[in-house]
């Protein structure tokens, strides 16, 4: 019979930014249940804390962190956090993002497009490499940016946002070329639509009726659809994975276009 405690994450520190809500919260309770010590991190320390007050109070461990990935400085004092509370870090979710822009590519400015490629490309490029010689030195570790259906398809109204998310993509494949030989993996997710506050602009109303319409499982994703899949690509379940991108959209990628 197969040992499947190859899922259990006991003795990992992970963490993920943008946890405070939505699916990086659905992923720090997913984590903390998989045995995993958790960093909770988003702008507001009161909803990071209560996130984490809720993994303790359930038995596991966790702290908060306030951070704005936008701001270097910022990442540079949430590592040391974590590391001085919780210990190395051998898992880092890359989950923050934002998405100022709502239009066509024509009315872009240049100053929205900064803050996206800014919180959702560079940050992650930051905390990867700040956080990569820690996992080098302890043997090995995970990254997994959450990025986007928005990053594989065109769009008319998130241009911006599915750059971004496109890029995310890409950094999945040149990490785990250049940290694999450190035993370092690095995965992307990309979820198609699913039902949080942020992205609400593109579920509420008809837009989600028609959407569910297009999608084979015929719904709209939860936060926890999500969650799973990180704590297995996390895990030893996935050790020969990497630099790989894991759709999970109700088969709206391949639903039947006639």
């Amino acid at each position: 019979m197969p040992d499947l405690k190859i899922f259990d994450l006991s003795g990992q520190t992970v963490l993920i930014t943008g946890s405070s809500r939505g699916i990086g919260k659905a992923i720090a309770l997913a984590m903390a249940a998989a045995g995993a010590k958790v960093v909770v991190t988003s702008r507001k320390i009161d909803a990071c804390e209560a996130v984490a007050g809720e993994i303790n109070a359930s038995g596991g461990t966790a702290v908060a962190v306030a951070c704005n990935v936008s701001d270097k400085a910022q990442i540079d004092a949430l590592i040391n956090a974590a590391e001085n509370k919780l210990g190395a870090v051998s898992t880092l979710v890359c989950n923050a993002a934002v998405n100022p822009a709502y239009g066509p590519m024509a009315d872009l400015d240049d100053r929205a497009f900064d803050k996206v490629m800014g919180a959702n490309v560079a940050a992650n490029i930051h905390l990867i490499n700040r956080l990569a010689p820690g996992m080098a030195a302890a043997g090995g570790g995970a990254v997994v940016l959450i990025s986007s259906l928005a990053g594989l398809m065109g769009s008319k109204n998130i241009g911006a946002y599915a750059i971004s998310k496109a890029a995310d993509i890409q950094l999945a494949r040149n990490y785990a070329v250049e940290l694999g030989p450190q035993n370092i993996r690095v995965n992307a997710i990309c979820p198609g639509l699913i039902k949080t506050e942020f992205s609400s602009k593109l579920w509420e109303g008809a837009k989600g009726r028609d959407f569910i319409a297009r999608t084979p499982l015929g719904r709209l994703g939860e936060a926890e659809d999500i969650a799973g899949a990180a704590v297995f690509l996390a895990s030893n379940a996935a050790r020969y994975i990497t630099g790989q991108t894991l759709v999970i959209d109700g088969g709206v990628m391949i639903a039947d276009p006639f």
